[in-house]
């Protein structure tokens, strides 16, 4: 059994385009080759507050202004068309605090869907305008994905989930992670950024040794970090 450990952030966008691409790897392999995949938590802003913060405001002081940020997702979402992902930057209002949609995530690969909230959870924040710093809205998209309305409610109402998470996230900090996507692959091969699929096959069939893929020397332009999500240059 092939695995691939990926981590990101849910309000990453080159995470959403990058599982667009590892998608379109694996539907190219042979059928009898079997990949298992798991998601973990990488927080791009870990001191976000609980209630997260008004996404204009926030990016216009991050990014020096907000015609800086729209110029940033105008870029993003003309990669993500690409893949078929229709980024609503329009709907959003908030830039979120995201422990608790990890907490979420976590608690779908305990329950056997992990893939299936990762995809509701990205296709809600960036499709649809979700706020993942309501608790009700995690709810609802953890349903939608198969999950249990009472137990939902229940797992939120407790502290369930908060030390595994924590933990991965000292994990995550250990590798040295400090952009995402990163996709560890057979526990051997590391792929940074949202790589075109031929990059993921490549990985795929390298597992002798531990070593890094790359697909170009832009890669970091294919990932999101402390300073923002941007595309390579031309």
């Amino acid at each position: 059994m092939n695995s691939i450990t990926i981590y990101s952030d849910l309000i990453c966008p080159w995470c959403y385009i990058g599982k667009r691409r590892m998608e379109e790897a694996l539907r190219q392999l042979p059928a009898d080759m079997q990949v298992s995949r798991s998601w973990h938590p990488f927080q791009l802003n870990p001191d976000m507050p609980r209630e997260g913060l008004n996404r204009k405001l926030y990016r216009s002081k991050k990014f020096g202004s907000w015609e800086r940020s729209l110029a940033m997702d105008a870029q993003v979402a003309a990669a993500g068309k690409s893949v078929g992902i229709e980024f609503r930057y329009d709907l959003q209002t908030h830039t979120p605090n995201t422990f608790d949609s990890h907490r979420l995530v976590w608690l779908a690969g305990n329950s056997g869907v992990q893939d299936a909230v990762v995809e509701a959870l990205f296709r809600a924040y960036f499709c649809e305008g979700a706020n993942f710093s309501n608790q009700m809205k995690l709810i609802e998209v953890g349903a939608s994905a198969g999950l249990d309305v009472a137990e939902l409610k229940r797992f939120f109402a407790s502290e369930e989930g908060v030390f595994a998470v924590r933990a991965e996230e000292e994990r995550a900090r250990m590798l040295g992670i400090s952009g995402v996507p990163l996709y560890l692959i057979n526990e051997g091969v590391l792929v940074s950024g949202a790589q075109p699929a031929e990059t993921f096959l490549e990985a795929l069939r390298t597992t002798s040794a531990k070593k890094s893929v790359s697909d170009s020397p832009d890669d970091a332009a294919q990932s999101c970090g402390s300073d923002g999500c941007e595309v390579p240059k031309k």
